[in-house]
């Protein structure tokens, strides 16, 4: 497994470094597409007004910003339409949607936004992202080939200060990011990653609408995956946004990435076991005692180390621009330490904690509202 492991982070900076040669700009030739930029909203969070402020400040000719909330009361709604009014030049309109009749309420508020959008793209961006003002532009040149349906944004995870949320924000930069270069450098890509992604019209009719990703947890993936099915292109962007994660509690955070871990398991259960390859530090401590420390042993632990910690500065610092890896590089272990342990806690169970509301997991990823959720977990 330690050898199998070190191949896969030798296969991680491969990747990386052939997404970094290709992620020069192009600019965007003939007829510009129309954007509509979704935003949905639950609530006032830390950051929110800089993060929306972001988006008033987007470089492009042609596009329009919605907001939508399930209250109309929503401080983040009212936040929202506080920025279009000092904004006047931008187009903007915030509504809201009222109670979701389908388990995942995120899909109801773009379903109901994008029935009022004018735009060819639809860029679906969650709250917690800080957009550079190139991204309008440079999603247009990704979507110059017609083919092309799905375009999913890379993110760099930007932590709170508590040590939780450090440890989860290296991990997102580091860990998950080495899998979806490896995989899409590997095969083309049949999924989507959902803080930020782009999707043709004519592409998310083809493949049923909103509606039909309503009872999904990940949307995101299930929409790259059937736009790959019904042979749309999906790509990964050359745009990098900040998704600022925010600081929360042992709980909460614990919480959060036993949802996202089942969800994982549910979606791609194939790729659910591979990842215990794709972390072998953790297993050059059991490797050590087991081989009753011989010396050829070491040499496969700092081989491994290295690997693991090469792989880790070229995807979160070259790719990504994330310099807590190099600040903090001591929690590289501790976080590899953490997220096996989150790997065995996610294979049981069917229950997660989404925002105020708990439900159970299909095996088919799909989910089934069955009550209150008791640690508050967003």
């Amino acid at each position: 497994m330690v050898v199998a492991g070190c191949a896969y982070y030798v296969l991680v900076l491969v990747a990386a470094w052939s997404f970094r040669r290709r992620r020069s700009r192009r600019q965007p030739r003939g007829v510009l597409p129309s954007f509509s930029v979704l935003k949905p909203l639950a609530g006032a969070e830390p950051g929110l007004s800089g993060n929306l402020e972001s988006f008033f400040q987007l470089e492009y000719p042609s596009f329009e910003l919605l907001f939508a909330a399930r209250e109309d009361s929503d401080p983040a709604l009212a936040l929202a339409r506080s920025l279009g009014a000092r904004h006047s030049g931008k187009r903007t309109r915030a509504i809201s949607v009222g109670e979701p009749p389908c388990a995942n309420a995120k899909v109801h508020s773009l379903a109901q936004m994008t029935r009022i959008a004018s735009g060819d793209i639809l860029v679906v961006s969650d709250s917690d992202i800080l957009a550079k003002p190139t991204l309008l532009r440079d999603l247009a040149s990704e979507f110059q080939d017609e083919g092309v349906g799905v375009v999913t944004c890379p993110y760099r995870a930007e932590p709170g200060p508590s040590p939780w949320s450090r440890l989860e924000g290296l991990g997102m930069n580091t860990e998950f990011w080495s899998g979806v270069l490896a995989s899409q450098m590997l095969a083309p890509m049949d999924f989507a990653v959902g803080p930020t992604m782009a999707v043709r019209r004519s592409c998310l009719e083809s493949i049923g609408g909103w509606e039909a990703f309503g009872a999904y947890l990940a949307e995101d993936f299930q929409i790259g995956r059937r736009a790959r099915e019904a042979g749309f292109g999906v790509r990964l962007s050359s745009h990098v946004v900040a998704h600022r994660i925010g600081s929360a509690s042992f709980a909460a955070n614990f919480a959060h990435r036993l949802r996202w871990r089942r969800s994982t398991r549910r979606s791609r259960p194939a790729g659910y076991w591979g990842e215990l390859l794709a972390n072998p530090l953790p297993w050059t401590l059991v490797l050590l005692p087991a081989a009753s420390w011989a010396g050829w042993s070491w040499w496969v632990f700092g081989a491994c180390a290295a690997l693991r910690f090469a792989a880790a500065v070229t995807v979160g610092r070259v790719v990504l621009g994330d310099r807590l890896v190099i600040r903090r590089w001591w929690l590289v272990p501790i976080q590899d330490m953490l997220s096996l342990a989150m790997w065995f806690a996610g294979l049981f169970g069917r229950r997660i904690a989404w925002r105020d509301r708990e439900y159970e997991l299909t095996q088919d990823g799909r989910m089934r509202r069955i009550g209150c959720a008791r640690d508050g977990d967003r």
